[in-house]
């Protein structure tokens, strides 16, 4: 008999990190695939650790003949200002490993006859207003509006967000076998702020870039303006919505996927609440024009109202509160051991 996991790929990530440690804390059996060995105080938390890329279709195959994988959390990714200077390879990892991963989901959901759960990670990057102008009349952006994203991960998280669709609604429906075989769920994330991971080269990664920075008494010069404003949310809340996603009834959820947010600032306001909390905090501004345009392309807020009612989305970390009992403290703790 094979054993009953869940599967999470990218789990060494920030956002996988924490989702590790969540679940492995609830008893839940874990299995991991990476391209690199999970840190020594995360491996013990997983069941297998598998290392290797999402793109190696005979290693999935080993995968499926060894586990019974019921929920997929695919956190791997090629990330947002590293897909711009290799977008071959963006598309590659970003499009492809995602397709392999649905089919793997799909055999998987035919192979004890019950669909998978498969929760993907997308990205406020499938945004893409023409102007800060149109971002300013925008204001909360729900899901269906304005998505014409202008950079190659942005358009890779849209592209599969629409496969995660079609393999939840569409694959084989002209086939004997009706019944769908994959559960895909997407949360459109805004950017994630880590107390316990570096940041890893995300366009919205200015926001803990600083507090980092602070905290290791280091200078920091921002990249975008001091008005720039998109959303935000605290890690806990990041890996706490994919589970309450992953874990809602079928029959509630009304969409494939949903937007989540837990506040919008600007990174001006973000850069005084760091000096608040670190007097010494030199943060300067140097901006890098390639991603303040992708940034200015992104909504200021999204509209975050269908995650609420159907699968009651609620953020426990608002402005004040994630930084002052979450990010602050851990962060400054740390680099101060």
């Amino acid at each position: 008999m094979r054993k009953p996991v869940v599967l999470i790929t990218g789990a060494g990530g920030e956002i996988g990190h924490s989702l590790v440690t969540r679940l492995s804390d609830a008893g839940t059996a874990v299995i991991t695939l990476d391209l690199t060995p999970l840190d020594a105080t995360l491996a013990p938390r997983v069941l297998r650790e598998f290392t290797g890329s999402i793109t190696d279709v005979p290693l999935l195959d080993r995968l499926l003949a060894q586990f019974e994988v019921g929920v997929i959390y695919h956190l791997a990714a090629r990330l947002s200002s590293r897909s711009e200077f290799t977008p071959v390879t963006a598309h590659h990892v970003n499009v492809e490993g995602t397709l392999n991963l649905l089919e793997f989901a799909q055999h998987e959901g035919e192979s004890h006859g019950r669909p998978v759960t498969f929760v993907y990670p997308s990205s406020i990057a499938a945004y893409g207003l023409p102007s800060l102008e149109a971002k300013a009349r925008a204001g909360r952006v729900r899901e269906d509006e304005h998505l014409q994203p202008t950079t190659m991960y942005g358009c890779n998280k849209l592209y599969c967000e629409l496969l995660g669709d079609y393999y939840a609604r569409h694959y084989k429906q002209l086939s004997v076998d009706t019944i769908p075989r994959v559960d895909f769920r997407a949360v459109r994330f805004p950017g994630l702020i880590s107390a316990t991971t570096v940041p890893a080269g995300g366009t919205s990664d200015y926001a803990p870039e600083m507090i980092h920075a602070a905290a290791k008494r280091q200078p920091y010069a921002c990249f975008v303006r001091p008005d720039t404003t998109i959303p935000f949310m605290a890690m806990p809340d990041a890996s706490a919505a994919l589970q309450a996603l992953a874990e809602a009834p079928r029959e509630r959820l009304r969409r494939t996927t949903y937007n989540v947010s837990a506040f919008s600032r600007s990174a001006e306001e973000i850069r005084h609440t760091v000096q608040a909390a670190f007097p010494n905090a030199e943060i300067s501004y140097k901006i890098d024009y390639k991603r303040q345009g992708i940034v200015d392309s992104w909504p200021a807020d999204v509209d975050d109202a269908a995650a609420r009612a159907d699968w009651g989305f609620a953020p426990s970390y608002e402005f004040g509160r994630a930084f002052r009992e979450y990010l602050i403290p851990a962060i400054g703790s740390f680099y101060a051991s």
